[in-house]
């Protein structure tokens, strides 16, 4: 089967690859491009741990065919933090201990990203909502929630 060549923009790098038509996503961020923050948790789009941006749209990568992203730009959880310095969803998640066995973590770190960039004044409601395709098996939701929480009132200026 012949490769396609695609030309995107990955975590703001112009980033140029070769894949197979019928390839996924997540496949060529992890095996060709060495970008393995994203996990394969299910494979089916149920469990949010590949969850990525693609123009800025919270997409699930297992279930983007890696064509698709021809002139797209995404974004994963390798491009969320500024050099050397965690963005505050890194650091809350740090410091409110919201990751376990860590799978699930970039998931829900891109999922958070995206909702604070659509309301960065949600709701623990919209929250809970916003993360509802992210699955974590090895604990509870409430640090998870609690270190977005925190993070959406700082950035209003408005943190305990």
């Amino acid at each position: 089967m012949a490769k396609m060549h695609i030309s995107t923009t990955i975590n703001g790098e112009p980033t140029e690859f070769l894949c197979d038509p019928s390839q996924s996503l997540l496949d060529v961020l992890r095996d060709n491009l060495g970008l393995t923050g994203s996990k394969e948790g299910c494979g089916s789009g149920d469990c949010g741990a590949c969850s990525i941006t693609l123009d800025d749209r919270l997409v699930c990568s297992c279930l983007v065919l890696a064509p698709e992203a021809e002139g797209k730009k995404i974004e994963t959880v390798e491009g969320i933090a500024q050099g050397d310095q965690l963005h505050p969803l890194q650091k809350k998640f740090v410091e409110f201990a919201a990751l376990q066995c860590g799978i699930c973590t970039p998931g829900f770190l891109i999922a958070s990203k995206a909702l604070l960039a659509k309301n960065p004044n949600p709701t623990e409601t919209e929250v809970r909502f916003g993360l509802a395709g992210n699955l974590c098996r090895c604990t509870g939701y409430d640090k998870i929630i609690r270190a977005v929480m925190e993070v959406a009132a700082e950035m209003r200026g408005a943190a305990r």
